[in-house]
């Protein structure tokens, strides 16, 4: 099995501008990102950005990087428009991930590619425990809740996907936004439009909960810190720097 890994960056976040170009250690954060999926080890690794100064940095830093249109809604939008300019349609696997997650787990990404073979999966996902109950109603944590009880072995559908607290907190987990799709499964995905939940709740996973794609999920061994204020970037900072 063929896996490619895609990252979808950007520099116009709201409220973080220019995150993806922002250093620690001397080093910018989508390239740190790069790093760490070339580190894993299971394909090719490209960015796919609309910003040409993205572009440069990545490259600069060794990775490979590709211009795409400033059209895509969506990180699974923007991915698949990159794939199709690569015109590599040898891959069975493509993993999306985040450009701002540079503390991202090397064997989470490793177990999910793993997941996904093992299970012939047409969509997966991750997700950890949930060891603070305020994560429950903290809505910027997104939370799935899984068919059964997650555990290393298993690979379970998702029920479903939500921002602000749910009542029921059996087999609910904290959701990473890391995914990995087959050729076929991304190709439907982007087919479809945006879906009324999608947009209601700003996920773009429920296009594919709405359109009965399968969403499998892996258990990720931590939660890594998401880069979208300036005191994430303090705490990302540390503890990069400390290692």
């Amino acid at each position: 099995m063929k896996t490619l890994i895609l990252i979808p960056s950007r520099l116009s976040a709201t409220r973080l501008p220019g995150k993806p170009l922002l250093k620690i250690k001397g080093i910018s954060v989508i390239s740190h990102v790069v790093k760490k999926a070339k580190e894993a080890n299971i394909g090719e690794v490209y960015v796919a950005t609309e910003d040409k100064e993205i572009i440069l940095d990545v490259e600069k830093n060794g990775g490979q990087a590709i211009l795409t249109s400033n059209k895509p809604k969506t990180g699974t939008d923007r991915i698949y428009e990159a794939l199709t300019k690569l015109g590599k349609t040898d891959v069975d696997l493509i993993m999306n991930l985040q450009g701002d997650e540079p503390l991202i787990n090397l064997d989470d990404i490793k177990n999910l590619n793993n997941q996904m073979i093992k299970h012939k999966s047409e969509m997966g996902t991750l997700a950890s425990l949930i060891t603070d109950k305020d994560l429950l109603t903290n809505q910027n944590v997104v939370k799935v809740i899984t068919k059964e009880n997650l555990n290393n072995s298993n690979f379970p559908e998702a029920n479903s996907f939500f921002r602000k607290s749910n009542n029921n907190s059996n087999n609910t987990y904290h959701h990473l936004g890391v995914y990995c799709y087959t050729f076929e499964t991304l190709k439907r995905f982007v087919s479809f439009p945006q879906s009324l939940n999608e947009n209601k709740n700003k996920l773009e996973q429920l296009r594919a909960l709405d359109n009965n794609i399968k969403l499998n999920v892996a258990l990720a061994k931590s939660s890594p810190i998401g880069l979208d204020t300036e005191e994430d970037l303090i705490a990302i900072k540390k503890i990069m720097e400390y290692k």
